[in-house]
């Protein structure tokens, strides 16, 4: 059901290993290095190793993965310093800005695999196009600002007669929240934000200081600190009786109502594609930056029940994924 689907933005097919014993691995161990906000045991790391496997590259073998646990966005810094100082062959720089960020900062040539979340590496000047990179940078780009407006559509197409929601942003996800600010008059909804920005932070009393009429409905924009505390927010959201749209399936899953967007999994996997071919030779300016052409929508109809709703059968039948 939910089938991969990327496209290289290049008049043409890129070719990438897809078997075991299509990579040639070196003789001497691969060593990347990783700064991230989500546990080493999330299900897209999993399907990151699995896919460095697939290619014949295993951690503790010939692979040697360097992770740093970050819990803020000032922290990739000091940790992609830290990995810097282990000598890398490559950086992953995962989420948000700032991740990039500091990976070009403290590894500026050294090869760097992003899987840009929340942010657009073009217009932020990392790299000159999709097509072609021409710098140290090159990975996967998930259209998180453009698809902010279609998940504000879609949310009101799942709540009839909506006329008022908020929307849940931080310094991440600014961007998002921006798209869904300027589009209030297509959109026909009166939305009042709420930004947060210390942590750790209280999804409950944000909620409940917002008026009866925002509360209704909330549309939470992505970022790595929201998809940490996804579990906190859908509880949140529950205990105050909230209508919730998300922008990954995980969401859905922790209880969330709705979610739009493209396979965390998938981009993982893509981004473990982009390590091999540059441990293999290949120039990050040479290698297309991706974006995801499948977005999926996922209900979940158990959530629905408890919130006294019914999910038009419409919304229903398009759905990649309904939980019961």
């Amino acid at each position: 059901m939910r089938r991969r689907e990327f496209a290289a933005v290049i008049c043409g097919i890129v070719l990438w290993p897809s078997a075991r014993g299509a990579a040639q691995p070196r003789a001497r161990k691969l060593r990347i290095a990783i700064a991230t906000a989500q546990p080493r045991t999330a299900s897209f790391w999993t399907a990151f190793d699995r896919r460095l496997r697939e290619l014949d590259y295993v951690d503790g073998e010939n692979l040697t993965i360097h992770f740093r646990f970050v819990r803020r966005l000032e922290g990739y810094s000091t940790a992609m310093s830290e990995l810097v100082g282990l000598s890398p062959d490559i950086l992953v720089a995962t989420g948000p800005e700032a991740a990039l960020k500091a990976a070009v900062e403290a590894g500026p040539t050294l090869p760097i695999v992003m899987i840009a979340a929340d942010y657009d590496p073009i217009a932020l000047g990392y790299a000159r196009s999709l097509a072609k990179p021409g710098g140290n940078v090159t990975g996967v780009v998930f259209q998180q600002i453009e698809l902010a407006v279609k998940r504000a559509q879609l949310f009101k197409e799942a709540l009839p007669g909506l006329s008022a929601a908020s929307v849940l942003w931080d310094a991440a996800s600014a961007d998002q929240w921006q798209e869904i600010r300027h589009a209030r008059a297509e959109l026909g909804l009166r939305i009042a934000d709420i930004g947060l920005r210390e942590q750790p932070h209280d999804y409950g009393a944000a909620l409940a200081s917002l008026a009866t009429e925002h509360r209704r409905a909330l549309l939470v924009c992505m970022s790595p600190i929201f998809f940490r505390d996804r579990e906190a927010i859908v509880a949140a959201a529950q205990r105050h009786q909230t209508a919730t749209m998300f922008g990954l399936r995980e969401f859905v899953e922790a209880g969330g109502l709705l979610s739009y967007g493209a396979s965390l999994s998938g981009l993982y996997r893509r981004a473990a594609d982009y390590i091999v071919r540059i441990a293999q030779g290949a120039a990050p300016s040479d290698l297309p930056i991706e974006q995801p052409t499948k977005f999926e929508l996922h209900i979940n109809l158990k959530t629905a029940i408890a919130l006294g709703l019914t999910i038009p059968p419409t919304l229903l039948a398009r759905a990649d994924e309904v939980i019961e």
